[in-house]
């Protein structure tokens, strides 16, 4: 038990999570530490004990924890301007949007800045909605798309819906990488099809390439919006976009949570047509596009291209699946995923072997109840790869 008397804190394990336990809402399982500290690659606890982080929180800190050059230009941001709505114009705005050109599509470039994934889900409904004039959508079984209720509507997994039933957008869930499925559950009433390029939730999931482009193709023909949501796999996987890396430009992209190495903060990117459509007035944020929010942006962009992080991710992202596999555990079923955004099926489930890394110092996250998903920072090096596997080898033979 550690105990600061200088802090005006509480310092304690036990302390701090009787007190979250008490008063908050019981809607998240607690893990039996608290984090107070990050350092780069590594997390410590209240404790101070170190940990390798092979989760980013969800996906989010790719630049790892306390990067200089970042906090350094929040901490001149803090000092400039912070709050500001989109009804002015921004210096730090104007440069965000310009350094998404270096990475968006041309013709998906208008864009809509929000606070998080499921806000930027919600946009993309509603911008659908009023396009096309149509009311209902088709997604993929185990999708997750956000809790929010437009956004639940496109989540697949009963245990987010059911309490909330019913919802308001009226959805087919139809089976994934099948084509001809979601043929099926096209009608006269679909206004998108939306999924994610990568599953995260539902088990780090990759769509087939021939699937993506026939969805492409299907949605221009029967006139319905191509929703991609890569709140999960935007950046980390190597590439700023799967479904762009894939040869499909969706006609609305959805991204957030490595946006801003996490800074909250979420983007609907939309082609012109679409947002000729949009009435003035028609969707707005109070916080959205706040200028902390786009210096946290705009950094996080400059500092993945000119330090050649999507390089390292898609480099060391291949090795981790390598030596993985090499490892020939019996208790492996598969691995896959793209960059550093990895899930590594087991034949049981996975929480004894989330708890045996935890206990040997590594952080790592579920993705259902037998997949454990792998999202470090960009920033990892060979080091932490090595760790990583030398960890993981260990509690699988211990598990």
């Amino acid at each position: 038990m550690s105990t600061d008397l200088t802090s005006p804190f509480p310092t304690a394990v036990d302390q701090i999570l009787e007190i979250e336990k008490s008063r908050q809402i019981p809607l998240y399982a607690k893990r039996d530490i608290a984090l107070v500290r990050g350092e780069g690659n590594y997390l410590f606890d209240s404790d101070g004990r170190k940990y390798l982080d092979a989760m980013s929180n969800y996906g989010i800190a790719v630049l790892g924890h306390a990067h200089p050059r970042y906090s350094a230009a929040l901490t001149e941001q803090l000092t400039t301007l912070t709050t500001g709505h989109q009804s002015f114009g921004n210096d730090v705005r104007a440069a965000f949007l310009q350094e998404l050109d270096t990475i968006v599509p041309e013709s998906i470039r208008r864009s809509f800045v929000s606070n998080s994934g499921t806000e930027g889900i919600e946009a993309a409904l509603k911008f659908a909605r009023v396009f096309t004039g149509k009311t209902s959508i088709v997604a993929l079984r185990r999708a997750y798309h956000g809790r929010t209720f437009g956004a639940l509507s496109a989540t697949a997994d009963k245990k987010y819906r059911e309490p909330f039933e019913p919802l308001p957008i009226p959805s087919t869930h139809v089976a994934f990488n099948d084509i001809e499925a979601v043929r099926a559950a096209v009608d006269d009433t679909t206004a998108a099809i939306i999924l994610e390029p990568i599953q995260g939730e539902g088990g780090i999931h990759p769509t087939d390439v021939e699937f993506l482009q026939a969805i492409r193709e299907l949605a221009t023909e029967r006139g319905i919006v191509l929703i991609a949501d890569e709140i999960q796999s935007g950046f980390r996987t190597g590439d700023p976009f799967v479904s762009v890396a894939m040869g499909v430009v969706p006609d609305i992209i959805v991204t957030a949570k490595a946006l801003a190495n996490g800074f909250p903060i979420g983007l609907t990117l939309v082609t012109e047509a679409i947002s000729a459509s949009l009435p003035g007035g028609a969707h707005g944020s109070t916080f959205g596009g706040n200028p902390l929010a786009m210096r946290a942006g705009y950094e996080t962009l400059r500092i993945l291209r000119e330090d050649g992080l999507y390089e390292n991710a898609k480099a060391l992202g291949a090795q981790i699946v390598e030596r993985i596999e090499a490892l020939q555990s019996p208790k492996v079923r598969a691995v896959r995923g793209r960059g550093f955004m990895l899930g590594i099926e087991l034949k049981a489930k996975a929480t004894p072997v989330l708890r045996g890394l935890q206990e040997n110092g590594v952080l790592a996250l579920p993705a259902g109840n037998l997949v454990i998903r792998l999202l470090p920072p960009m920033t990892w090096e060979q080091q932490q790869v090595d760790e990583l596997i030398e960890t993981l080898d260990k509690v699988l033979r211990d598990a």
